[in-house]
């Protein structure tokens, strides 16, 4: 059962670009162990709101609080996402973002640098700490991809792989940081209906599986109302509503602002 206190908490952001304000006063709230989806029409700030979570942007104003896994306490509005990403935040983007000329197993094992316990001297001369290093890491690499159904293609080149393989291979990645939560921008974008399924089935295994606390933003509804157990929804930067799936489904605000009368009626 999830814990009730939150780990991530943003009170009253806001950013402003040139004049713009991109997104104001929000506030949002994670819990351990949440799948918790961001919905909204397009342009409403959903990317720039993960932005702001994960380091990309600095907030105008307002403050984002994280408790790690060792229960300290985090101001992370400052912080960069390389930062971010060490104390427990990760994150994937809606275009795919990873090294197409090296191999699978690379691409993942890229993402352990930060858990390396040998130093560059043990590197330099190949120690017996630096291979125990190496076999730790390939251990862990192989068995995240055989998790991700990739155990067989980790000596291809990431850009060779078929579009929703490259997706599942940058979730993995991000999971090879050991993140507390993950943020997954459009993780759907791009699939067909097939491939969408077994994103769905992934998304709520590695949530189990690995203990972790989960925000997506996702346009598929089907996606987001099968596994999210609360929502956000944005419109013009500010909270529009939140709550269950169910709640949203039926609130009238959102269904003239995103989700239209079909989505409304369940169908």
């Amino acid at each position: 059962m999830s814990e009730k206190r939150p780990i991530l908490t943003a009170s009253d952001i806001s950013i402003v670009f040139g004049g713009l304000r991109a997104v104001s006063d929000l506030n949002m709230e994670l819990t351990k162990g949440e799948l918790v989806g961001l919905i909204g029409p397009n342009g409403a700030g959903k990317t720039t709101v993960f932005n702001m979570l994960s380091g990309v942007y600095t907030p105008t104003s307002g403050q984002i609080t994280y408790i790690d896994k060792k229960n300290h306490l985090h101001i992370v509005n400052k912080m960069t996402p390389a930062q971010l990403n060490k104390i427990g935040i990760a994150r994937t983007f809606q275009n795919i973002r990873l090294f197409g000329n090296l191999t699978v197993a690379d691409n993942v094992r890229i993402a352990m640098h930060a858990q390396r316990k040998a130093n560059p001297l043990h590197i330099l001369f190949r120690t017996s700490k630096f291979r125990k290093d190496e076999e730790m890491m390939t251990n862990q690499v192989r068995s995240l991809l055989k998790l991700f159904g990739l155990a067989e293609k980790e000596n291809e080149l990431a850009k060779n792989l078929p579009y929703g393989e490259q997706r599942k291979l940058e979730i993995c990645r991000a999971l090879a940081s050991q993140p507390q939560i993950l943020l997954l921008d459009e993780p759907a974008a791009g699939m067909n209906p097939q491939e969408t399924k077994e994103l769905m089935e992934l998304i709520s295994f590695i949530r189990k599986e690995f203990h972790l606390t989960i925000l997506l933003i996702e346009h598929d509804m089907k996606l987001v109302m099968g596994i999210c157990e609360r929502l956000y929804v944005l419109n013009y930067g500010r909270v529009l509503a939140t709550g269950k799936p169910e709640e949203i489904q039926q609130n009238p605000e959102v269904i003239k602002a995103y989700l239209g009368a079909d989505a409304a009626g369940g169908k």
